[in-house]
């Protein structure tokens, strides 16, 4: 049998408790939704799954279980992202963009740093003779949060004027265990920086899911609906940028 912690009264609406399945400990969260969802969490590979709430613990056990060697792939994926992160930044290196693998070319001169996008394929980062591994990253980053701040104008404005919906402020952070977030009170939406290594169309799912939050703030019926109808492929981007091969 699993062990349960934390476990909230079951008759309320939602609740949430730890799991543990074959030595691996799972956040499930007991919701109004129809379908089990496993979900595998950057950086440090936290596993949760959302269950309906007549779903009983042993089909929950079960389906855990049958889903271990996704997870355990998961695991080593966001294991090995997050070795990326802590990479020195030398030639040689992978480093991604747009969701496309690209060589690091480390070259060494006397002006401050820059980097340039080269055959699709290549990343050159001009850095000055001398250069901690910090220092090198630092000016990656600053180019990733370039490159990311250029798509959001043209496709938050496209989307506005479909959604019918006006996004106040909108912005670029790191997020440990989210590709965005919305405050509906502020009107204004945050993208996680590792967005600029997936491919455009994640992007653009991210900026549709937070916007459509200004018109359902809850992950239910309503806001799959709403999902469908603005983005029908929503669910095929969301899948694409999580890695999930269920």
């Amino acid at each position: 049998m699993p062990k349960f912690w934390n476990r909230a009264n079951n008759s309320t609406r939602s609740n949430t408790y730890q799991m543990k399945v074959s030595g691996l400990l799972v956040d499930v969260v007991r919701k109004d939704i129809k379908n089990l969802n496993l979900r595998v969490y950057p950086p440090d590979g936290r596993v949760r799954v959302a269950v309906p709430l007549r779903v009983s613990d042993r089909a929950v056990l079960r389906f855990v279980n049958s889903k271990l060697d996704w997870i355990k792939g998961q695991r080593i994926k966001h294991d090995g992202q997050e070795r990326q992160s802590n990479t020195e930044c030398v030639s040689g290196e992978t480093h991604y963009y747009q969701g496309r693998p690209c060589r690091l070319n480390v070259i060494y001169q006397t002006s401050p740093g820059r980097v340039e996008l080269r055959n699709s394929n290549s990343i050159d980062l001009y850095v000055r003779e001398g250069s901690s591994p910090g220092q090198r990253e630092r000016v990656l980053e600053a180019w990733y949060r370039r490159k990311l701040k250029e798509q959001i104008p043209p496709m938050v404005g496209k989307w506005e004027s479909i959604i019918g919906v006006e996004v106040a402020q909108w912005g670029v952070r790191r997020m440990k265990t989210r590709w965005g977030s919305c405050n509906i009170k502020a009107r204004r939406i945050w993208l996680n920086l590792e967005l600029i290594k997936k491919p455009v169309t994640c992007v653009e799912y991210i900026i549709v899911h937070e916007m459509v939050h200004l018109l359902e703030r809850l992950h239910n019926d309503r806001f799959a609906n709403l999902m469908d109808g603005f983005m029908p492929k929503w669910r095929e981007y969301r899948d694409e940028l999580n890695g999930k091969r269920l």
